[in-house]
């Protein structure tokens, strides 16, 4: 999750994380990036801490005093070691000055990874499909597939919602970070290569439309 008040810059942010494989949500606000982070599991946080109401500090606060330990990168102009030491001492891990460079930002984010990567197991598991999300190998029955970042992303979005329906719109937002264009195809055309590579020779499809309303991964119906 990025928050982070200046649309074009939380924008840009996104944009960089989700052309290197991360699915990335952009919330504006303290108040709603709070809420959105005490309703689902998020890898990290990029706080900004110049937010409109609740301030990147009051987020670190009240994150600690709900006992939410995703790990925080502080990216804020405010660089003075006074105020790097709080955001630290609130529980940041790191903290990124502006302005910054992309390059950069992406090395801290894969930091974090590589730390996590040492404190758990990374993998999600569907049916005989299993997916490691560090080294983002990918298998089915034991088969490795090779898929690209958008098409890991996308399996990853239906792995974590196995046996829903999602929509194009929601698989634009979380995958793509888009709006909607009820013009375009390009889910479709990224649907079509990842069905070619997970049901590829298995004994049953997992991947499926649901006409009218979006898009499943489910089993085998029993």
């Amino acid at each position: 999750m990025v928050i982070e008040d200046e649309p074009k810059l939380g924008s840009f942010i996104c944009a960089g994380l989700t052309q290197n494989g991360h699915v990335c949500d952009h919330i504006k606000d303290g108040a709603a990036g709070l809420e959105a982070l005490m309703v689902n599991a998020y890898d990290l946080l990029l706080l900004d801490l110049m937010l409109p109401g609740m301030n990147g500090f009051d987020v670190l606060k009240n994150l600690q005093s709900l006992g939410n330990t995703v790990p925080v990168i502080i990216l804020s102009a405010l660089g003075d070691t006074e105020n790097v030491i709080k955001g630290l001492d609130l529980g940041a891990i790191d903290y990124l000055r502006k302005p910054f460079e992309l390059d950069e930002l992406l090395a801290r984010v894969r930091a974090v990874q590589r730390r996590n990567a040492g404190q758990q197991t990374a993998k999600l598991k569907f049916e005989d499909v299993e997916m490691d999300l560090y080294t983002r190998e990918v298998t089915r029955a034991g088969r490795e597939i090779t898929l690209s970042n958008r098409e890991f992303a996308l399996l990853e979005f239906l792995v974590n919602n196995a046996n829903r329906v999602v929509t194009k719109t929601q698989i634009l937002e979380k995958v793509w970070d888009m709006n909607f264009d009820p013009g375009s195809n390009v889910i479709e055309v990224h649907l079509y290569q990842l069905r070619k590579k997970i049901d590829k020779d298995a004994d049953h499809p997992l991947i499926h439309t649901v006409i009218g309303r979006g898009y499943t991964i489910k089993g085998k119906t029993r």
